[in-house]
């Protein structure tokens, strides 16, 4: 991502609505059990989901990411199990991890079938992969350009690119349905009107603590409906996947 954004995005990574419901429904994919698993975050960013999910009982997490001024913004955080690694290439051992978990970091893989070989490397086998990437490419905007997006992704493409790289898939489910129509509303309008090049050059803002924390709860609410069903659209997909026991 480019660096006024990088900078922006550590500001407000731990407060921001979208962040804080993806952990939310990061934590509700995770069992009792997991709490004492072995995981694996690919591109950690400020350590703000290491930092919930060992707030939350989770002992064995660790965390990479390419960029060193996120590795200095975790340790500043107080989070040392962490180091700079390249997601494409893991300098870990086969079979180390229980649990990888990947947060949008699937559309910054120039060779995304690749990356997820490598994902499955280092997991056990039967070990599962949480992998959220951003949905539907008629989506795409100057926000995807910010952060260096190669693609966003259809339910189908998700799955052809988990199944050929040798996973055995739990679930495929879309995720924030309910700003789905809006979020298209505002697409497709810039297109009809020529507005994408007008736009501003992220989604990101810091917006009124109320206003925030009203969208936080609102997709909190949508992660409970998700525990029991998925959804058939959304503004993002995750995957819940596993390595083959064989």
């Amino acid at each position: 991502m480019e660096r006024a954004f990088e900078s922006k995005y550590h500001s407000l990574e731990e407060r921001y609505w979208w962040f804080v419901a993806r952990r939310d429904m990061i934590a509700k994919l995770l069992s009792e059990e997991d709490r004492h698993a072995r995981i694996l975050e690919i591109g950690c960013s400020g350590g703000a989901l290491i930092k919930s999910l060992r707030e939350q009982g989770c002992t064995g997490i660790i965390g990479i990411d390419i960029s060193e001024r996120a590795i200095d913004v975790c340790r500043q955080r107080g989070l040392n199990n962490v180091r700079v690694m390249d997601a494409a290439v893991l300098d870990f051992a086969d079979e180390t991890f229980d649990i990888v978990i990947a947060s949008d970091i699937l559309e910054h893989m120039e060779d995304d079938g690749a990356a997820l070989e490598e994902w499955k490397r280092v997991l056990r086998r039967g070990g599962r992969l949480i992998a959220f990437v951003p949905a539907f490419h008629f989506l795409w905007s100057r926000h995807d350009e910010v952060n260096h997006h190669f693609r966003r992704y259809s339910r189908s493409q998700l799955k052809d690119v988990l199944l050929s790289a040798g996973f055995t898939l739990k679930r495929v489910s879309f995720w924030n349905c309910i700003f789905f129509f809006p979020a298209a509303i505002v697409r497709i309008g810039q297109r009809v009107f020529g507005r994408q090049g007008s736009e501003s050059s992220d989604q990101l803002h810091d917006l009124n603590p109320a206003v925030n924390g009203l969208l936080a709860s609102i997709v909190k609410s949508e992660n409970r409906i998700i525990e029991a069903a998925n959804l058939p659209f959304g503004v993002s997909l995750f995957a819940d996947a596993t390595k083959q026991l064989t």
